[in-house]
């Protein structure tokens, strides 16, 4: 089966179109693979479930914008058959918010080899209600759900000096109040619910291995995943699952930051609103978009062609030839009345004639167009 690869377009640059599976080389080049060596963004897995209880499938985005900025791509699924080592050897580390009851001797092995080896588990919220069958995954995250009540409240900070809690503050929300039974007595704790004369763990990391485990018991829905403080919570919790080398990959990496709405201080639910646009953002070179690309983790994006030899593309799409034919956008966002009274929009033919992988030949097929949107072959192209 084919894996579809998404181009994401930054600025006026455009990457080739044909996934290549990671490990060739080319001057210019995005591949994150878990395990490659130098500079480079971390991969992260979310197991999810198909449920509206629990939304993971809603969530896992939020996270993911959040994750993000912080140097790490995030791909989501619901298939527990994922859990074995040929697709885990992919990943830095596994975040875990479902409820499944089971896991099966298999996934129980890829997965004690996975964490123990080296890489990490972020079990969030309902995790600790997973797996009843397996003594090492509850040993594992540190404890088991026992009950819970519902209510408002704010989780104290307990430990100040962990990198986890580095620049996050204690934030008040509505969350289910869990209660954990089977605590494993070899964690740190974080935070700690506070309820008359009862401090709760409610936020731990402990080492299994060489792998590190990042636990909350935050997370029911809405109400705790839109507070900043939670997405911050958890971004630093993943960042250090995935451990000392893999955080001075992406520290190397050297990601550009290029967030102009200052969305540390936008609930993550609030991306779909409209907000005025305080600026235009910059342009980025070739390699600076390249960074901000996320393909499958098994797969590359190779430069194919870029300005000045091509201008604010808007439209793509590849011929039987191999040939790249894009819907080139001069005027863009006006129509020829408001601009200089000329439709200066095309549609331009890139071409790789000697096989190295870039375009070296551009041809215009079409001119003097105005707001072309799209373009399908036809009638022999």
């Amino acid at each position: 089966m084919k894996k579809l690869v998404y181009l994401v377009f930054l600025t006026a640059w455009l990457f080739s179109g044909c996934a290549k599976k990671a490990g060739t080389t080319s001057a210019i080049t995005s591949s994150h693979k878990s395990g490659k060596e130098g500079p480079r963004r971390g991969e992260i897995l979310f197991l999810g479930h198909n449920s509206k209880h629990h939304d993971s499938g809603k969530y896992a985005p939020w996270l993911a914008i959040t994750l993000f900025k912080s140097g790490l791509n995030l791909t989501y699924t619901t298939n527990l058959k994922d859990l074995n080592p040929e697709n885990l050897s992919k990943y830095d580390a596994l975040v875990i918010y479902a409820n499944y009851d089971t896991l099966a001797t298999d996934q129980e092995k890829a997965l004690q080899g996975f964490v123990e080896g080296g890489k990490g588990l972020i079990p969030l919220h309902c995790a600790t209600g997973c797996f009843k069958n397996s003594p090492w995954y509850l040993n594992t995250i540190g404890g088991q759900f026992k009950s819970h009540g519902n209510g408002a409240f704010t989780a104290a900070i307990v430990n100040k000096k962990h990198p986890v809690t580095q620049g996050l503050t204690e934030f008040s929300t509505t969350d289910e109040t869990y209660v954990h039974q089977n605590l494993n007595k070899d964690k740190t704790v974080l935070m700690e619910r506070v309820e008359g004369s009862t401090r709760e763990p409610y936020t731990w990391v402990r080492h299994q291995g060489k792998g590190r485990v990042f636990y909350t018991a935050y997370g029911h829905d809405d109400s705790t995943w839109t507070k900043p403080g939670f997405q911050k919570l958890v971004s630093n919790g993943v960042l250090w699952a995935v451990g000392d080398k893999v955080q001075k990959q992406i520290a190397q990496f050297n990601a550009p930051q290029v967030d102009i709405y200052a969305s540390s201080n936008i609930a993550i639910s609030d991306y779909t609103k409209r907000h005025l646009v305080p600026k235009m953002q910059e342009a980025l070179t070739p390699e600076q978009s390249l960074k901000l690309t996320q393909v499958p983790v098994d797969f590359e994006v190779q430069l194919f062609a870029a300005e000045p030899d091509i201008t604010n593309p808007i439209a793509m799409s590849w011929d039987e030839r191999g040939r790249l034919w894009i819907v080139e956008s001069v005027d863009y966002p006006n129509t020829f009345l408001e601009t200089d009274g000329a439709a200066n929009d095309r549609i331009k033919i890139c071409e790789d004639t000697n096989n190295d992988g870039k375009a070296d030949k551009f041809t215009v097929f079409a001119d003097k167009l105005n707001i072309p949107t799209s373009m399908v072959f036809a009638n022999g192209g």
